[in-house]
């Protein structure tokens, strides 16, 4: 898959732009993977050696490997042994976040049940990002039955000028950001504001799974639309918003507010491909990657790995 896509880097943006999908049934299909590849809200990182590290939702955060991202191999979970307060939530752990910071993997995670906001975002470090190797932090932001917002799916984005930021979010009001302490991990107590980036006011209440990347001067936040987790009936799709701050107003490319509903699709259900989504984006020595989850329906729907590359020649990330 690499090598394919990296050839496609190389080519003039003239020609890239022709092979860019405009329309729902050209999205492509997800590159070769190989091995255990059935995954839910997958997130991956690149260790210095190379080495892909793969984390997604199930027991206590489940772990896959790879040295060429095309064969992926199962491993023990990220927790030797679950953290004792998730009890007060749920049992199993969702939608980890993996990243490296002051030389340390970081993982914040949500704990939660289907359906439920009663929920809690946790924080997890490690020196190495194996499994077994990871110190939980403990609690970072929770909901309860009675909030306007669901604690999880979180996503760290660190700024340019050293801010850490939090987004988070399902359902309910939608997605929220909340301000990160750099010494702590948790919530800064300087700025305990929590803040409105995606919503949708009225019909469906479905968009979760944030995840901010800042590229050519924007903000770019990524979610995930309509109904996850249904097998060959689920709807899910990618739809993305870009600002100029990383709070936003967040905006697609019509110009409609992502509070208002809006956002531009980068993935949407085409073929066997059914409904992609639960997204994260990593960049690697070849580009920027999409990585997800998506529902095969030439497998009875068994949820797989799905990565593609990302075009960013239009000013909008476009997956290839």
């Amino acid at each position: 898959m690499s090598r394919t896509r990296t050839a496609l880097l190389a080519l003039p943006a003239a020609l890239l732009l022709a092979l860019v999908p405009t329309t729902a049934s050209a999205y492509p299909n997800p590159g070769t993977v190989t091995g255990d590849v059935v995954v839910h809200d997958p997130t991956m990182i690149r260790t210095s050696a190379g080495r892909y590290l793969l984390y997604s939702t199930g027991g206590g955060l489940a772990y896959k490997t790879s040295t060429d991202r095309t064969a992926f191999t199962a491993g023990a979970d990220a927790f030797t042994t679950k953290p004792g307060w998730w009890s007060s939530y749920a049992t199993e752990a969702w939608a980890p976040d993996i990243s490296y910071h002051g030389g340390k993997y970081l993982m914040y995670y949500a704990v939660s049940t289907f359906g439920s906001n009663t929920s809690a975002i946790g924080l997890a470090g490690s020196t190495t990002g194996l499994p077994g190797s990871w110190s939980d932090y403990g609690i970072v932001y929770t909901s309860t039955s009675s909030s306007d917002y669901n604690a999880i799916d979180p996503n760290l984005f660190v700024d340019d000028d050293g801010k850490w930021w939090l987004s988070f979010g399902s359902w309910w009001t939608g997605i929220k950001m909340i301000r990160i302490d750099p010494s702590t991990g948790k919530q800064y107590a300087g700025d305990t504001a929590r803040r409105s980036l995606a919503a949708r006011p009225t019909g469906s209440k479905a968009v979760e799974a944030p995840y901010i990347v800042k590229r050519n001067g924007y903000y770019y936040l990524f979610a995930s639309y309509d109904l996850c987790c249904q097998g060959t009936s689920s709807t899910y799709k990618v739809k993305v918003g870009r600002a100029t701050s990383v709070a936003g107003p967040y905006y697609d490319k019509s110009g409609v507010a992502m509070t208002d509903n809006g956002g531009t699709a980068v993935l949407e259900s085409h073929g066997a491909v059914i409904g992609p989504g639960g997204e994260s984006v990593m960049n690697d020595t070849d580009g920027d990657l999409i990585v997800y989850h998506y529902y095969d329906g030439n497998d009875s729907g068994t949820p797989k790995l799905g990565i593609n590359l990302l075009n960013w020649s239009t000013g909008w990330p476009v997956a290839y």
